[in-house]
């Protein structure tokens, strides 16, 4: 590999990943709203509703005329109605507290590594940017987490009207950047969207080995292209 000029990184999943699993959160605020629910059972139905709306109104609905916030306000509410609750009242208060809330820290932890890996791919000269399929609150969420002065910009799929898989979001960050396609590398944790998408772009790119049971794609992908950790990244890129 030539010596890089750009890294892009996904967000979720690899440099960010959720303090406690969704079904609690939401089974936390309904309480604080007079509601008994079981987390488990609410997780569930948040994956249905989430998987639902996504192949309804896809990268938030945009071409369909919602906005981000409209889009994540209807899932979290039809997430309680799958679990039973139908008081509409009650359901946007929940869903209007829980919106805000994920755009707070506390919602929020780092990936070990993530912190001291972004410092030393800077201290190698290498410009940053985020490649994210988010929403608007993406910004806010990277400066809670102190993560934002590590980019020089951040794309979202809402702000730039394209979701991975479609190359164009990568495309549009190599235009910013004005870095030749064989100069960049993305790092994330999906095959289809930031493995073979970047890829398809020209460009480079990293996955990062899920902690649990082996991924599909492990046999796709040549080893050197497979991070262990966040930490192993550096190293790979000094060797060139």
């Amino acid at each position: 590999m030539l010596k890089l000029r750009l890294l892009t990184w996904d967000v979720k999943d690899t440099l960010l990943r959720l303090r406690i699993p969704v079904g609690e959160s939401y089974a936390a605020e309904a309480q604080a709203h007079g509601l008994q629910m079981q987390a488990e059972a609410l997780n569930r139905a948040f994956y249905q509703a989430y998987k639902t709306q996504d192949q309804r109104f896809p990268n938030y609905g945009l071409e369909r005329g919602l906005s981000s916030k409209q889009w994540w306000l209807d899932v979290v509410m039809n997430t309680f109605r799958l679990s039973g609750v139908h008081e509409d009242k009650v359901l946007l208060s929940i869903a209007e507290k829980l919106y805000w809330d994920y755009c707070s820290k506390r919602n929020w932890e780092l990936l070990p590594g993530a912190s001291e890996t972004l410092q030393q791919c800077q201290q190698l000269g290498i410009r940053m940017a985020v490649i994210s399929n988010f929403d608007q609150r993406l910004p806010e969420i990277l400066a809670q987490c102190d993560l934002q002065q590590h980019f020089e910009f951040v794309l979202s799929s809402e702000n730039v009207g394209f979701a991975k898989p479609d190359k164009r979001i990568f495309l549009e960050a190599l235009r910013i950047s004005r870095v030749p396609p064989p100069l960049a590398a993305h790092v994330g944790d999906n095959y289809v969207k930031d493995y073979r998408a970047p890829r398809e772009a020209g460009m480079h790119s990293f996955l990062i080995k899920p902690d649990k049971k082996p991924a599909s794609w492990e046999t796709e992908v040549p080893q050197e292209h497979i991070l262990p950790s966040l930490t192993c990244l550096p190293s790979l890129i000094e060797r060139g």
